[in-house]
């Protein structure tokens, strides 16, 4: 059954952000026919805008929805995330303001733009290129997975394609707003994103603990439910605290998924948006402030549990959709006017991120792809008009993944993508400080690397979709394997794929490397010079951003 008054109030504010997001093409007197303009914001924007916007592009439907519903659905690995960006501000706090001075002296759009100088190396550059593309296809999936949740929660639930039809419309529109204004869309309407979560969610933790009898019961339950065997596994669902099998897990998610978060084009491209290194220094000061959100709104999770939630059962697939918990408790919990407004900022949080990352996707296949191979002598015009229409396309392979990929839990969507980021991490980000590895190595430790992770990841299962391949990110140590060999069988203990793909990768890059040099393999020319790391807008180097997307 529709809710009608949910629809409506989630209607108006959807409404009203997209007005904002084609207002946005407005902004600042925009030049959207130029690619620093449309897909990095005119890289003018100051603390204010960019706290919002990269807040709005880390915290994503992965926080609304997906946190929660592992810790729902599996208990404490769910908290992760909360030491995976507790390590991850302090991890980047130099390499980000790097990576942002280097990339303003020699006019780099994307992380492949600064590979490609720094290797002098195309195929390397296009790896990395096509690797962020790749890799950004399930992240903007999951945030079509949490919109598509709070329709389904609302009535929105047929069966076969009108089930997704919904979705679409949601999809339509931001993908014709993107593609008028740009980056400056989701910078607009991350303001508004942010104030309605931090409403909703405060309002949350402090109504809804004291309605159900406090946190003491609250855990309780969760503990309660979680022991409960699995009918598909005979084993507990999960538990309130780490157990032997899953605390390494835990801790390589942790520190993968840190690693990972900077790597994802869409974290560059905010990155590159910022003014100044100062901007970017009081942002990486004051985004763990996000963090005190994530582990509230992850928290809501065991509350769904205590408030006896049921997820809603998918009309497409005829199965449960434990995405649906947050806002069937929202729906249970609250009248119908605030349970709207609460949908609206989720379906919202997940549109805004979606929008960064398509753009961001977009900057790689124009700036490292049609410019490098198709077109060398494409104009800033023709650039733009290419990132446009490749953010439309982007759009619809992340559909695509979320037709053909179905892990047992939505967050896997994004950790999968992580297992294949991280295999840039030895071109990208250990770039920034030394040029030690060769080209070639680099180029072997990724195909090592992402040919191993692919093949880990195919021999996960979703038991309960009783799918036998791609159904998540642990992996159990007993399916390790090198040439046949099997060093630790009979092991239940699970790991992270990325964790163990990365360190395959790694290793690869610096055994070749010794042998690359003796041979004399030409490791190319290096464009960017020590004093290139440390630029900022008084340094005189920096060149002007109305004509950086002239060249590499």
């Amino acid at each position: 059954m529709i809710e009608w008054v949910q629809l409506s109030v989630f209607t108006v504010l959807f409404a009203v952000v997209t007005v904002l997001g084609f207002v946005a093409s407005r902004w600042r007197r925009a030049r959207l026919d130029h690619l620093d303009e449309w897909g990095l914001g005119g890289r003018g924007f100051g603390s204010w805008v960019t706290w919002f916007l990269v807040g709005g592009d880390l915290y994503t439907a992965y926080t609304f929805v997906a946190v929660p519903t592992l810790l729902f659905s599996a208990g404490a690995t769910g908290f992760f995330a909360l030491p995976n960006t507790v390590i991850f501000y302090p991890l980047i706090f130099l390499p980000v303001q790097r990576m942002w001075s280097v990339s303003r002296v020699h006019g780099y759009v994307t992380p492949a733009d600064f590979v490609r100088g720094r290797y002098d190396s195309p195929l390397l550059a296009l790896l990395v290129a096509l690797t962020g593309v790749v890799a950004t296809m399930p992240y903007i999936a999951l945030q079509l997975v949490g919109l598509e949740a709070v329709l389904r929660t609302m009535g929105l639930n047929g069966t076969g394609l009108l089930g997704h039809l919904p979705l679409l419309i949601a999809f339509v529109i931001l993908a014709l707003y993107t593609y008028q204004s740009g980056l400056r869309a989701p910078a607009l309407i991350a303001f508004v994103k942010d104030i309605l979560i931090y409403l909703v969610i405060l309002v949350a933790v402090v109504y809804l603990p004291a309605k159900l009898g406090g946190w003491e019961v609250i855990f309780g339950a969760a503990g309660k439910k979680l022991a409960t065997p699995n009918p598909a596994t005979g084993q507990p669902t999960g538990s309130v605290l780490l157990t032997s099998t899953n605390q390494l897990q835990y801790v390589t998610l942790a520190l993968g998924s840190a690693l990972a978060l900077f790597l994802y084009p869409h974290t560059v491209t905010g990155v590159l948006a910022s003014r100044s290194r100062d901007v970017l220094k009081r942002n990486m000061i004051a985004l763990p402030a996000y963090s005190l959100l994530l582990g509230l709104l992850a928290l809501l999770g065991y509350v769904a549990i205590a408030a006896g939630v049921k997820p809603i059962t998918n009309g497409a697939t005829g199965r449960a959709d434990a995405n649906t918990v947050i806002p069937v408790l929202f729906d249970n919990q609250f009248g119908p006017i605030f349970a709207g407004v609460a949908f609206a900022a989720i379906g919202i949080g997940a549109l805004v991120p979606a929008a960064i990352m398509s753009i961001a996707a977009a900057n790689l296949w124009t700036r490292n792809i049609y410019k490098e191979f198709l077109h060398r002598d494409a104009t800033p015009a023709q650039q733009a008009k290419q990132a446009k229409v490749a953010s439309l396309v982007v759009k619809f392979g992340a559909v695509a993944f979320l037709v053909f990929v179905d892990p047992q839990f939505s967050i896997d969507l994004q950790l999968i993508g992580g297992v294949i980021i991280l295999q840039t991490l030895p071109a990208v980000a250990v770039a920034l400080y030394t040029r030690w590895l060769h080209r070639w190595a680099l180029v072997v430790g990724w195909v090592a690397g992402m040919a191993y992770g692919l093949f880990l990841l195919y021999q996960i299962p979703n038991v309960v979709a009783k799918r036998a391949h791609f159904g998540g990110s642990a992996l159990t140590m007993d399916k390790l394997t090198l040439l046949g060999w099997h060093p630790f069988a009979g092991s239940k203990v699970q790991i992270y794929v990325g964790f163990v793909a990365l360190l395959v990768n790694v290793v690869a890059a610096v055994l070749v490397t010794p042998m690359l040099r003796r041979t004399g393999a030409s490791a190319g020319v290096d464009a960017t010079a020590g004093t290139d790391y440390y630029a900022d807008e008084a340094s005189g180097q920096l060149e002007p951003a109305a004509t950086a997307a002239r060249g590499h």
